[in-house]
């Protein structure tokens, strides 16, 4: 299956998941990062991490959770639709009251928010291999940031229905330390 027919499948699948969740457990989910992935997180860290999508695994418990110790916390920004992606310091995740809307629709740090180069990096997907190679959105924003930062630690939250056992890479794509799902972690891989 093409890049392209793999992400109309995962989308759709991933929205069924999540609507069959109650309540009650999409609160639960992704609360609080697993004790063996804190591992990749050294204490003086810089955390990246996104505002995710109503079907995107939840990443703003993990930021309350990680700025609650101590470690600064950043979302991407865009200048512009055509712009590249940068990290701004998020410093408010319980209110929110640090963000605007960028130029895509999405929240995001306010212009004169500091730029922070994050040393670890949760990143959104549509599809994830048991191996740590990521199907995502298309747009190749964190393809291309990764490839400029080699030294981030590029950790994936996903649904379990995102694994994928065949999946698709090309040369630009970069590969996850690991990923972490509401059942597993998956790595770290090398």
């Amino acid at each position: 299956m093409d890049k392209q027919s793999l992400r109309k499948h995962l989308r759709a699948a991933r929205r069924d998941q999540v609507a069959a969740l109650p309540d009650s457990m999409r609160a639960l989910v992704f609360h609080r990062p697993p004790a063996p992935l804190l591992e990749l997180v050294p204490e003086d860290a810089v955390v990246g991490l996104y505002r995710a999508n109503p079907f995107e695994a939840p990443a703003a418990s993990y930021a309350k959770f990680f700025l609650d110790r101590g470690h600064e916390i950043a979302l991407p920004r865009f200048a512009s639709r055509n712009a590249a992606m940068e990290f701004a310091r998020f410093s408010d995740p319980y209110d929110e009251e640090d963000l605007e809307v960028g130029p895509f629709g999405l929240l995001q740090p306010f212009a004169d928010a500091p730029v922070l180069i994050p040393d670890v990096l949760f990143v959104p997907l549509i599809g994830f291999s048991g191996s740590g190679n990521r199907l995502g959105q298309g747009g190749g924003h964190y393809d291309r940031w990764l490839a400029d930062h080699p030294e981030a630690t590029p950790i994936g939250l996903a649904w379990d229905c995102q694994l994928v056992e065949d999946l698709p890479t090309e040369d630009h794509d970069q590969p996850l330390r690991a990923v972490v799902t509401p059942t597993r972690i998956y790595g770290p891989f090398a």
